[in-house]
């Protein structure tokens, strides 16, 4: 692939909302000049791989879009995912290609504290990269390069080298790395399935992701002093080092930010700025375990539960700084919580601590509520800021199948086209009436011609049905056709999909002891995080939640409310939340008045 130019390439032009021009399907000349492209951009990918990258039969659409900044983009769709996208003529990967094909960029690491940076626009400085034993992988200026985090190969953003490897290692690390393109979580991966990256492990033991399991590994001592350089829990003089690691958005600028990442304290409370963090802190560190640490997880980087964790459960207007608190150090925060038994912390290796137990029954764990936000402050993630939840709007839509392509074809229209039901009727009603199929004597009934009888008829029809009335021809069509639908949310591009949208569904099940439970499934195809809603209902129904993968569902949650809740689960959804009853079902299932949960 030819080399770019860093300083011209533009920062993540899908850190926001983009325009979409046109969605088409592509022709088979131009799925072969891809597949050409692409095996010239990237000669590490072999034919048969270039093969499965762009198939010869599956959908494939071309959707070419305008950027947040203006920039023009094709991006080419396969299986309803994003796979690659051109930019001025030069093609590029997505997380999700990179995701099967981890090495086909040479692939540079950092901090998963870092991501959240990357995702909202920042490129990525030198001082936040992890530098491997084995060293930095030999790049040159405006090579195109991926980023993954410690302990997973599996890219979370790609970029472009600002600088040759042996200019960064002249450097002394500092200064920007790389212009960053695309990255996990951005709106172009939101466009896909909105997968998480599998977890792919490291060719090499990483020193900085080492379980019991794995051993030890000693690195060089220069080395390790690198790496203490970059950890949170640092010197104070080094946090200059650190601010550095977001590129160009510093944590000083953050302070002003009135995204959630602002280091605003709460104005409303009487403690010193210490006494906020260090209940801030703790609370994060509790709901943290609660709702989003698993024991699978087990020994855990202290820097990714901090990262990963902590971090995520801060709530809106507030950034959780260790430094402002007592503690000072994530370590010693972390010691104070050893020695009250909630966790364990081993050093697995010199100079990097894990955590490698928690005691899921202790009293401040099982004791902790988590806090309810207020019905008017219900959100949903949107890029680096937060929006009050709205409704999406969906509409029923259809796509002609390869037995309906004649009868559309007139209109331009071809297999796979989406269509909506009144493009659907006129569509009908425009073909009857240029081929004179509208009955002379009767003009409520329309004459089939052999492409209406292969499409519309059935087979034991076919002799016998000469004309049928137009409502009966416009619902047999529009009944020999495929669903489809469209989801809207507030201030975000229609997101198409073929077949029907599921209900959120709500079930009741029977547990140990004779116990009800209520189970709630697809929350996330309305936009709503399953976290959020199970922390609403725990405190309104004053009973247990927890939030689990759903059974036989890629990548969606169930939540789970301990008795019959299903009237707190109506009023939510139907009145707070204002979704149609149409998408919910099982509301029936409430309990009746004066019948025992």
């Amino acid at each position: 692939m030819r080399r770019q130019d860093a300083e011209a390439t533009p920062a993540d032009m899908f850190a926001k909302a983009f325009r979409v021009k046109s969605n088409t399907a592509i022709k088979g000349s131009d799925r072969r000049k891809l597949r050409a492209d692409v095996t010239a951009a990237f000669p590490a990918l072999g034919t048969d791989q270039v093969s499965e990258l762009v198939p010869g039969k599956e959908e494939f659409n071309t959707v070419k879009l305008y950027a947040h900044r203006g920039d023009a983009v094709t991006v080419y769709v396969s299986g309803g995912n994003p796979i690659l996208f051109e930019l001025e003529k030069n093609l590029y990967p997505t997380v999700y290609t990179l995701w099967s094909y981890p090495d086909l960029l040479p692939t540079f690491t950092t901090w998963p504290l870092v991501l959240e940076k990357l995702v909202g626009g920042a490129d990525l400085m030198l001082p936040g990269l992890v530098v491997p034993p084995a060293g930095l992988p030999q790049v040159q200026r405006g090579d195109l390069c991926a980023i993954a985090l410690v302990g997973n190969r599996a890219p979370v953003a790609i970029g472009v080298a600002a600088m040759s490897t042996a200019e960064m290692l002249t450097s002394g690390l500092k200064g920007r790395g790389f212009s960053v393109l695309h990255t996990y979580q951005d709106h172009l991966w939101r466009s896909g399935d909105k997968s998480s990256p599998p977890s792919i492990a490291p060719l090499a033991l990483d020193p900085l992701d080492l379980s019991e399991e794995k051993g030890s590994v000693q690195a060089d001592p220069a080395l390790q002093g690198d790496m203490r350089r970059l950890t949170l829990e640092g010197e104070e003089e080094e946090s200059g080092e650190v601010q550095q690691m977001y590129g160009e958005k510093s944590l000083s600028e953050a302070s002003e930010d009135p995204s959630p990442g602002g280091l605003n304290p709460d104005p409303t409370d009487s403690r010193t700025l210490q006494e906020q963090m260090d209940a801030l802190l703790q609370r994060c560190f509790l709901q943290a375990l609660k709702c989003r640490v698993k024991k699978a997880e087990l020994p855990l980087l202290t820097s990714t539960f901090l990262g990963s964790h902590m971090f995520s459960c801060c709530p809106e207007g507030r950034q959780l700084d260790i430094k402002k608190s007592s503690y000072r150090k994530l370590s010693k925060f972390l010691q104070q919580m050893q020695q009250e038994h909630i966790i364990q912390v081993k050093e697995l290796s010199k100079g990097v601590e894990s955590i490698v137990a928690v005691d899921w029954k202790h009293p401040r764990i099982t004791s902790f509520v988590i806090p309810e936000p207020s019905p008017t402050s219900q959100t949903i993630q949107e890029g680096s800021r937060e929006q009050p939840y709205h409704p999406p709007d969906i509409k029923s839509l259809y796509c002609v199948p390869a037995s309906m392509t004649l009868l559309f074809q007139e209109s331009g229209h071809k297999k796979g086209s989406i269509l909506e039901g009144a493009e659907v009727r006129a569509i009908i009603i425009s073909y009857a009436k240029k081929n004179d199929l509208v009955d002379a004597d009767n003009k409520n009934l329309v004459k089939l011609d052999p492409i209406l009888c292969d499409c519309i008829l059935e087979k034991d029809e076919q002799h016998t049905v000469m004309k049928l009335p137009w409502d009966s021809l416009l619902t047999r069509c529009l009944e020999k056709l495929q669903p489809a639908y469209q989801v809207t949310f507030p201030g975000q591009e229609p997101i198409v999909k073929k077949g029907k949208i599921c209900p959120i569904d709500i079930t009741l099940a029977q547990r140990a002891s004779n116990k009800k439970v209520t189970v709630v499934r697809n929350l996330e195809a309305y936009g709503l995080d399953p976290c959020l809603v199970a922390a609403i209902l725990q405190q309104r129904c004053q009973a247990s939640t927890t939030v689990t993968p759903a059974p036989g569902a890629k990548d969606s949650l169930q939540v789970q409310i301990q008795g019959n809740q299903v009237h707190h689960l109506s009023w939510l959804l139907l009145e707070e939340y204002q979704l149609p009853r149409k998408y919910v079902q099982g509301l029936e299932k409430a309990p009746r008045p004066g019948k025992k949960k």
